[in-house]
């Protein structure tokens, strides 16, 4: 609505994304056991085939319980539904003929989440686990607190609930601990923790340990977030990590490559892996303003700014500090693939680059031919302000192209809106 500041999660409504490496939770849980978090037994499988000898290995008599989870890259899989077949994202099954027919239903089917939009996502992968007899539920997360500077651990007893919900309506259920840069979490905190929980005897020791080993294999990892939503006590006593959710900060990846092996194309955006050739920051969002912009931090404020003024953003776009042709060329290419586009926005600060050089390189890419032909009218709005931001304004105005220049940021995003009411 005009006049309603937004929100961060207007643009990310369930993203972890941003900067970040998200894996499959058979690869979270595998990295896991490596640094002695419990786990249940699970295989990761591609096929219905593959799925069936999975159980069997499982559970030699074929016989117990066993889960048959798909693996995208989305929350909420076990209340989401497949579009074709109807099933659920997460199965019980009571047999290997169970764990057969659960197989057939999602690979190769859809799965829509509230997570993944309507459009859903396609299952290419299952992971088949020992069903586990639960006695109770938790959650607890760690990833870094940024007002503070510090990691944190988060525990609460609400699990299987998301933990957004619980820090809205219940924040007194959640307890936290955060720990110093380059120190272990400290045995009294993880203490602390555990008895949080509500946990005693043996489950407490197990818990403690839990919660030490979750926080070696976040730190060593160098992760944004290692979630596990819901930590599980069973009957017969054990403390284990039902579910998992890691993403790694890209900007760490350098020093762990057999981390960044674990990437899954087909998970991410089309659109957003093809910037990332060409170095450009891009996020698909849902609106039909296409935006370019220098700096994250200025695209922000440019998307705030559109939803200020009643658009919506249709993209994050960081072209970096060095606006030229080819990289305004580029940032065209990757907006105008996305055909809810209806205009684009261009907001450049002219610091390090400047504002005339800039006009030269948006007319010249303009003018390009294979550019000129997928804007198809297309309304561009232009606004430089720095360094000859006087007479990059003379240069878009004079170049008789669909070029509108603008001054003021707030007037640049109503300029955009009122070229497509």
């Amino acid at each position: 609505m005009p006049g309603t500041m937004p929100d961060v999660t207007d643009y990310y409504p369930q993203s972890n994304r941003f900067f970040r490496m998200n894996i499959h939770e058979y690869q979270a849980k595998e990295i896991l056991k490596q640094y002695g978090v419990a786990v249940p037994a699970g295989i990761a499988v591609f096929t219905v085939d593959e799925a069936v000898k999975a159980a069997e290995k499982l559970k030699a008599d074929g016989s117990g319980l066993f889960v048959v989870k798909a693996q995208i890259h989305a929350g909420g899989r076990g209340k989401g539904r497949t579009i074709k077949s109807n099933a659920k994202g997460v199965i019980l099954a009571r047999s290997v003929e169970e764990v057969k027919q659960a197989a057939e239903s999602l690979l190769g089917d859809v799965l829509v989440t509230i997570q993944t939009g309507e459009e859903g996502k396609l299952v290419q992968r299952l992971y088949i686990t020992d069903g586990v007899d639960i006695e109770k539920e938790y959650y607890v997360g760690v990833t870094l607190d940024r007002a503070k500077g510090l990691n944190v651990i988060m525990v609460s007893t609400e699990g299987g609930v998301e933990i957004e919900k619980v820090a809205e309506e219940t924040p007194e259920k959640i307890v936290k601990e955060w720990i110093v840069p380059g120190q272990p979490v400290q045995p009294n905190q993880a203490r602390r923790l555990a008895f949080a929980l509500g946990l005693s005897g043996d489950q407490f020791k197990k818990g403690v340990k839990f919660i030490q080993a979750l926080y070696k294999a976040f730190d060593a990892t160098d992760a944004s977030i290692f979630e596990i939503n819901p930590l599980v006590v069973t009957k017969s006593g054990d403390v284990s990590a039902l579910d998992a959710k890691i993403n790694f900060d890209d900007n760490a990846l350098y020093r762990h490559p057999e981390l960044a092996e674990l990437r899954d194309e087909t998970e991410e955006n089309p659109l957003e892996l093809e910037a990332g050739k060409f170095n450009l920051n891009y996020i698909k969002l849902d609106g039909n303003v296409g935006c370019m912009v220098n700096g994250a931090g200025l695209a922000m404020a440019t998307m705030d700014i559109i939803k200020l003024a009643g658009g919506q953003p249709a993209n994050f776009l960081d072209v970096g500090g060095g606006a030229n042709v080819e990289t305004v060329k580029n940032g065209f290419n990757i907006i105008l693939k996305d055909p809810n586009v209806k205009a684009i926005l261009i907001n450049i600060f002219g610091g390090i680059v400047r504002c005339d050089r800039v006009a030269n390189g948006i007319v010249e890419a303009v003018k390009d031919p294979e550019i000129l032909s997928k804007l198809d009218g297309v309304p561009i709005i232009v606004r430089l302000q720095g360094t000859n931001a006087v007479e990059a304004k003379e240069i878009i105005d004079n170049s008789g192209l669909n070029v509108i220049s603008a001054v003021l940021l707030k007037e640049a995003a109503e300029a955009v809106t009122k070229a497509i009411a």
